[in-house]
This record gives structure tokens, C-alpha cells and sequence, in this order.
């Protein structure tokens, strides 16, 4: 769906007009299609099929030639993968050198706005081991997908398993729980124009009077949820739009106002990620910027934005994670993810044993479909897999097995085409 005109000449009264006209140009351009694939799960010298080249910013990130039926797909379901949009990759390069260069040691996380998950579970594979994350979404419904994603991405036979928590609360309700984190993402809300290729929706309800009041609501997300970062905490403020207000303006406004310092990220310039875009500060280079924007026609992906700061104040006292591993679950709604690998009938958390699926048996699980294990099978639960990669848990009593993936994760489609990208 083509910018309309009255788009770019609005945008152009902020940001340089050879900026805008090659961002819209760039959205003309078929959207590529990229996965990051789960390192914990597979080495990094086995490529899907259909692999082109690595994202830049990502080194588990790759654009594949076309967009498959990824439903059909059991390492999806699996965890194997997530597909991700390639620009929001940019927060892995973020996050590993905040990791390698700062002081702080990242015990605690939280991935404020979360769902559907690709940033979480980006998350829990560059954190260390041992810090907790707290995946957190308002909404019930993406929040039960959220739980979903993070359930099958996460390996049990880790430490992070019991270290990942999904809450569905409201930023407000976790700024009660002051200085509880060091790190903190916050991919708030937007008006959706760096999505404008991908979704008409976007198109259709963009409107200066939307981007107004959409900035105004990221302010007020970051502010209920500030106490919440302890002194010294760093915060990721990202969005997926282009414009000015809700990007350069907040983020100045939220160190202005709440009390924090940019830190500077440099960017290789290879990469065309570009800096401040309003005319006023005329500073595309992102080198060694405080602002990142990706941008459709200057690279492989959709719009992205993100820029990180450093709260004001003593750090030296550290994360109160006591104080949360206490109240999750208690004075906060959280949800179960570990539902893949264990039964969870409230009198046993044995592991079980494995039973490997073919492709079409796999596809028939994920659908939720009950059938005959081989005769070897032992009775009671067991664990399936495919590609010796974890689906989930059955039922065995011999003459059938009863199906126990979770109902509301079934593919409900009966008409795919079983396929697998690693075969």
C-alpha cells in the first residue's frame, strides 16, 4: 500500500525530505523474510532451508528467499526458531554490547511490553543464564501467547527455565516494585508507520492527531513503570515507527523529565542504520549515535527505532530481585510456561521418557490428534519429539495415546502441508 502524499509532506516539516522519500520508496519493495534461529538448540553452522545471508546486527538472525508456511512447520512449535522481522534484531547487537561494556550485571529484566515474544525470547538467549526475566504483557490474550512463545523457546534443562517469568499486569503495577530491575525494554505502543508495508491497518488510522496522542501514552507507560528501574538501570526505549514525536522527542523528554543520561552505542556505518532524523539536529550518522532508526530503503527490514539511557542516581545498592522473586506470583498475575517438558498434575515433576515423531505424525500432535505409539512406547506419560526436538507430552495406554499438548496452542487448520526447514 503505497504512503499517501499528505504522509510524506507532514513528515518532511521534521525530518530531512531525501530521508522520507527514500523510506517510502524503500516500502514499495517486497518485505523480507527472516528467522533467528535458538542457539541452545542448534549449532550455528546448520542453516535453514532457503537461507540467503546473515542479518548484520544479529548473528542468529538470517533472510530466507521466501516466506514458507512456517504453521507447518514442527521446529517452529518446537522452538527451534522464531520468526522475527530482521530490523527489531537490532536489539540483539544492543543488548550484547550493553552486556560487554557496562558495569551493571543485568541480574534482572523486563521486557515491559512483550508479546507476541521476539523480543523476550531474544532476551533470555543473550542474558546470562542466571539473570531473571520478567516477560510482561496487558492485554489477556497476547499475554497467553506471549506464554505460549516463551514456553517452547525456553530449554528446561537449564538454569533460565526457572528464571523466566510471564506477567499480565500493567506498567503502574510493576512500578510498585521499586528498583527491582537493571534492565529494562520498553517497546512501547506506536503508530505503526516504520509497519506500513506490512499492515494497511497502519496506513488507514494514521493521522497527526493519532501520532499526538500515541506519544503522549508512551510517556505515560515509561513514567508508571520508572520506579520500577533502579538507579543506575538501563532502559531500551524502542518502537516501530519513524516520526520524530514518538522517537528523538520522547526519548529527550524521558531523560529530561524522569532524570536519565543517553548512552551512546557506536554502529558500524556499513549497516546504513541512521541517527538523529530531524532536521533541526541534521545528524543522520549513527556511528557512534544515542538515536538508531532502520529504515526501509536503507536496509533489509521494516522500520525500527531505538535509543538506550542510563537512569540518574547511586547505583551501588543493585537490583532488588529478593523482593520480586517473592512477590511474583503472589501480589502480580503471572502465567505458567513450563507445560512442555514435565507433568504438571500437581504430584509429580518427573521428567519423562522420549518417544521421536516422523513429520506427519508431528504435524498430527500439534494439531492435537490422539494416536498409536509404537508398541515398545512405555505406559504413562511421555515426552515426544521431532527431529529429537521436545513438542510436548502424551498419554500412554497402549492401544492409544492421549493427546496433552494444550488446547489453546493446537493447529487448527487440518488442510497443511507437513514441511520442516531443516530436513
Amino acid at each position: 500500500m503505497p504512503v499517501p502524499d499528505s504522509y510524506v509532506e507532514w513528515m518532511s516539516r521534521r525530518v530531512a525530505r531525501e530521508v522520507v522519500e527514500r523510506f517510502a520508496e524503500g516500502l514499495t519493495a517486497p518485505s523480507p523474510v527472516s528467522i533467528r534461529i535458538n542457539r541452545q538448540r542448534l549449532s550455528s553452522d546448520v542453516l535453514p532451508e532457503g537461507y540467503v545471508e546473515r542479518v548484520p546486527w544479529c548473528a542468529d538472525g538470517c533472510y530466507l528467499s521466501h516466506r514458507p508456511a512456517f504453521t507447518a512447520d514442527p521446529l517452529l512449535h518446537a522452538g527451534l526458531y522464531y520468526v522475527q522481522e530482521a530490523s527489531s534484531m537490532f536489539l540483539d547487537y544492543v543488548l550484547r554490547w550493553l552486556v560487554e561494556h557496562c558495569e551493571n550485571t543485568f541480574n534482572s529484566a523486563l521486557d515491559l511490553c512483550a508479546a507476541p515474544g521476539g523480543k523476550s525470547t531474544l532476551l533470555r538467549s543473550v542474558l546470562p543464564p542466571e539473570s531473571m526475566l520478567v516477560a510482561n504483557e496487558t492485554l489477556p490474550k497476547r499475554a497467553n501467547v506471549l506464554a505460549e512463545n516463551m514456553a517452547k523457546w525456553v530449554v528446561s534443562s537449564t538454569e533460565n527455565s526457572d528464571r523466566t517469568v510471564v506477567t499480565n499486569v500493567y506498567p503502574k503495577d510493576l512500578g510498585a516494585f521499586r528498583d527491582a530491575f537493571d534492565l529494562i525494554i520498553a517497546d512501547v505502543p506506536c503508530s505503526g508507520e516504520g509497519m506500513f508495508r506490512k499492515e494497511e491497518d497502519a496506513v488507514a488510522g494514521w493521522s497527526p492527531a493519532a501520532v499526538e496522542r500515541i506519544a503522549a501514552l508512551q510517556r505515560s507507560i515509561i513514567s508508571d513503570v520508572w520506579p520500577a528501574l533502579r538507579p543506575g538501570g538501563i532502559l531500551v526505549y524502542s518502537t516501530c515507527t519513524v516520526n520524530p514525536y514518538e522517537d528523538e522527542d520522547n526519548v529527550e523528554w524521558i531523560a529530561s523529565e524522569l532524570g536519565a543520561d543517553h548512552v551512546s552505542i557506536p554502529v558500524p556505518a556499513e549497516w546504513n542504520v541512521l541517527g538523529d532524523c530531524r532536521l533541526e539536529s541534521a545528524n543522520l550518522a549513527a556511528g557512534s549515535g544515542i538515536f538508531h532508526h532502520l529504515l526501509p530503503g536503507y536496509v533489509q527490514g521494516e522500520g525500527f527505532f531505538l535509543s538506550v539511557l542510563c537512569k540518574h542516581g547511586d547505583n551501588s545498592g543493585g537490583s532488588n530481585v529478593a523482593k520480586l522473586c517473592k512477590a511474583l506470583g503472589k501480589q502480580i498475575k503471572t502465567l505458567p510456561i513450563d507445560l512442555l517438558d514435565t507433568l504438571q498434575d500437581g504430584k509429580s515433576n518427573t521428567p519423562v521418557a522420549r518417544v521421536e515423531l516422523s513429520l506427519e505424525q508431528a504435524i498430527r500432535y500439534l494439531q492435537r490428534e490422539s494416536f498409536v505409539l509404537p508398541s515398545d512406547t512405555p505406559r504413562g506419560i511421555v515426552q515426544v519429539t521431532f527431529q529429537n526436538q521436545r513438542l510436548g507430552l502424551m498419554k500412554n495406554l497402549g492401544s492409544r495415546a492421549n493427546n496433552l499438548y494444550p488446547k489453546e496452542w493446537r493447529i487448527r487448520s487440518q488442510h497443511i502441508e507437513p514441511h520442516s526447514l531443516w530436513q
